[in-house]
């Protein structure tokens, strides 16, 4: 089968989601969500932003965070009624207690430093306002509105600022009382002090202003009873005013907040109820992992934390958040974003017509794995996401095959030249078939011999073999023509051989091969016919690494280590186990799309890994071993058949057909005879290691010397003395240097591009 790239010509789009699947998906990811503290208080003030910068030790930033949050602070630190500190989440800690928030914000404005500044200028609004009576609701409004730029007069009965928080305020302490009267007379207010709130002196004055509003007890006066409780507007007098049964300090600062943008919409001419957004407390469904929190107490705060006190109880404070998939997730630390965001940019990507896609690399590096689909509360999964957006792409041609188009012509080998399909010799139909997967033969082609060998004198029915690719490579790709004509290929082979018992050795190849018949795992074949011949009992301590192939699968993570004990694994487990179990980096084809992602994939999963490092999927076991680890698939445990160095792309591809012919030859005594070269071919390590980085087969080189020596064309390169010749494969243009001598050829660097040479 031959791919065609994508033309630039043709535009197609399908929506990936309606917009209803969209935001349902979206609203499972919690990280965006308030914390609990936050949730709680009306003003919405931040105390997890408060807490962090006093663990700083920057009091004069979380006093700047205050004075920007409210006006007259200091009242609202000291009578506030920390609806925050009951609702912080180390109260669900046995043996511990809230953080003091209040406690805080109080050194916060007695430790840190005022703000300097005159700050921006603002422009007077044309509406005037006025507010009558001194209580604490009509004061912090008059602040509210005066911070607004309305030009307010506050008109006080009382015949100082002093007075006027005394009555506001009785309970601050003597300080904060004269540090609060010292900011009411700094407003930018018109205050007139010592008047008579007669109920005709009132009325008289209201008919000056634009806006107006009035203590409780002015209220009374006016027969206005009946404030709205949302907007605190009472239309029967035209004023705002805080509603009878209100009481506490914290519902007077949250009524004045609502009773300016009361103000602001009715000075707009527009009803006040009208665009209000969110007010008040909210829910909030924030996750946080308390499993790892020590119990501790409050310091107590005695006559006021000093900075140092301050310090030590922001400490305590967890900064709660839900980060449980980034943790866990090298795709999504490499990217920086949360799944939210990332399906927002993902189905804009996808939505593109004409331009660049530029999350092709990121739907591309995604491990499909779906572990953060198991870590997050809420089981959002971008391996859908990812996936569904692979296949849109293919399908509507704004895919580029490059990306994929090395595994998959992969993929194409293992189902064509490497493909072996036959039942046990003197069988024509049979119980069982070996399948152990395209990886397996390319990784450790001996273990797989020694495997059905021993499988093929154990158990009765006969053991037919399939090595070819399970079809999830193309599935991973996205493309879904390739898929299908794969389980084609596989069913009719399976049908053959009489449709039998699928044995593999791969918990992904068990997952899409389940699709086709009966499977089981060759670690449940072995523990029910017990170990092979001369099996290790044992083996020492390793590491064990589940598959992201076995998640969700309790049957085989529990057959394998039951597996391991056999053969005498002292298993230890990483911080990431079991359905937890992070991708190496060869899921999803991330090691083709992004190798740098792929590599931070497999960093991730050893990370604080010692000594041996045993898998039971060959890709891990792979992957494992190129990152520097002593790595073994458990079939080379049992079977005393430990592979080499990682081998390299060509020597893969050469291993499986070894590994073809050596079973053709020894078990049904067929010779496949190759044709040898007729000149030497030699490639220096610098080229195969450029070969093994640029994914150049031996092949396509041989092919590009091959078309050399029919033609002769090549261009001498007089800076380096090499030879230069190319050759079009498939959608590649391959480029050798090379040397030549009587016997052969030196090829000392290979490349490719995805073009097309004319010559004229």
């Amino acid at each position: 089968m031959d791919f065609t790239e994508r033309s630039t010509r043709i535009y197609r789009t399908k929506q990936l989601y309606t917009k209803d699947e969209l935001l349902a998906r979206e609203s499972l990811c919690v990280h965006e969500q308030p914390a609990y503290c936050a949730a709680a208080c009306p003003l919405r003030t931040d105390a997890r932003e408060l807490a962090r910068l006093a663990a700083a030790g920057d009091l004069t930033a979380a006093r700047a965070m205050l004075e920007r949050a409210a006006p007259f602070a200091r009242i609202l630190a000291a009578g506030c009624e920390a609806p925050c500190m009951a609702k912080c989440r180390l109260n669900e800690v046995p043996g511990c207690e809230g953080v003091d928030i209040p406690a805080i914000e109080r050194a916060a404005l007695r430790h840190g430093q005022p703000r300097t500044g005159r700050g921006l200028l603002k422009f007077k609004k044309r509406k005037t306002a006025a507010v009558f009576g001194a209580e604490l609701f009509t004061l912090v409004l008059a602040a509210e509105l005066a911070g607004k730029s309305y030009p307010t007069t506050f008109y006080v009965a009382e015949e100082d600022a002093a007075a006027v928080v005394s009555r506001a305020a009785p309970f601050l302490s003597g300080a904060d009382a004269a540090a609060s009267a010292a900011e009411l007379e700094a407003l930018d207010l018109s205050i007139r002090y010592g008047c008579a709130l007669t109920r005709e002196f009132v009325a008289s004055e209201l008919e000056k202003y634009d806006l107006a509003a009035v203590s409780r007890e002015c209220l009374v006066r006016l027969d206005a009873w009946e404030p709205d409780p949302v907007t605190l507007y009472c239309e029967a007098a035209r004023v705002l005013a805080q509603p009878l049964g209100g009481s506490g300090v914290l519902a007077a600062f949250y009524d004045a907040r609502r009773a300016g943008v009361s103000a602001d919409r009715l000075a707009q001419g527009m009803s006040p109820a009208n665009s209000r957004g969110e007010e008040g407390p909210v829910a909030s469904s924030l996750y946080t992992d308390l499993s790892g929190v020590e119990a501790g107490r409050k310091v107590p705060e005695n006559g006021g934390y000093t900075p140092e006190e301050a310090q030590e109880e922001a400490r305590r404070c967890i900064q709660c958040e839900c980060a449980e998939c980034i943790k866990g997730c090298a795709w999504l630390q490499h990217y920086g974003k949360f799944p939210r965001i990332m399906t927002r940019e993902i189905y804009n990507n996808v939505g593109i017509i004409m331009g660049d896609h530029m999350m092709n690399g990121a739907i591309n590096s995604c491990a499909l794995c779906s572990q953060c689909s198991v870590v997050c509360p809420n089981g959002y999964d971008m391996a859908e996401i990812c996936l569904s957006a692979r296949r849109n792409m293919v399908a509507t041609g704004k895919m580029s095959l490059a990306v994929h188009e090395f595994a998959l012509y992969d993929q194409l080998f293992s189902n064509g030249e490497a493909f072996l399909a036959r039942p046990q010799p003197g069988f024509e139909r049979c119980r069982y078939v070996f399948f152990p997967g395209c990886q397996a033969g390319a990784v450790a082609p001996e273990a797989v011999y020694r495997t059905y060998a021993d499988l093929c004198r154990r158990l009765e029915g006969g053991v037919g073999i399939i090595l070819g690719c399970c079809g999830v490579i193309s599935r991973w790709a996205g493309r879904e023509e390739l898929f299908e004509e794969t389980r084609a290929q596989l069913r009719e082979a399976l049908s053959k051989l009489g449709s039998p018992t699928i044995i593999t050795a791969c918990p992904t190849c068990t997952r899409t091969m389940s699709e086709l018949g009966e499977c089981e795992g060759v670690w449940d074949t072995l523990l029910r016919i017990g170990l092979p011949e001369d099996a290790p009992t044992a083996c020492g301590e390793v590491t064990l690494h589940d598959a992201c192939g076995a998640r969700g699968d309790a049957h085989t993570q529990g057959s394998v280590r039951s597996l391991a004990r056999l053969l005498g694994c002292e298993v230890s487990e990483p911080e990431y186990t079991l359905d937890r179990a992070p991708c190496c980096g060869y899921g999803g084809l991330a090691g083709y799309a992004k190798p740098e992602v792929a590599k931070e994939m497999t960093a991730l999963a050893l990370d604080g890994a010692q000594g041996a490092q045993l898998t039971y999927c060959m890709g891990c076991r792979d992957r494992y071993a190129r990152a520097g680890a002593e790595s073994a698939h458990i079939l080379e445990l049992a079977y005393g058949a430990r592979a080499g160095s990682p081998p390299g792309i060509s020597e893969k591809r050469r291993n499986r057909l070894e590994l073809r012919g050596r079973l053709l030859r020894e078990f049904w005594g067929e010779d496949e005879m190759k044709k040898p070269l007729d000149f030497r071919l030699g490639i220096t390590d610098e080229a195969r290691a450029l070969m093994e980085e640029r994914m150049i087969l031996d092949t396509d080189v041989l092919q590009v010397m091959e078309s050399y020596r029919e033609s002769g064309e090549a261009v001498l390169e007089n800076d380096t003395g090499l030879l230069v010749a190319r050759r079009r494969i498939g959608n590649v243009t391959f480029w050798v240097k090379f040397t030549e001598d009587s016997d052969g050829y030196t090829v000392h660097r290979a490349y490719s591009h995805r073009m097309t040479i004319e010559t004229r």
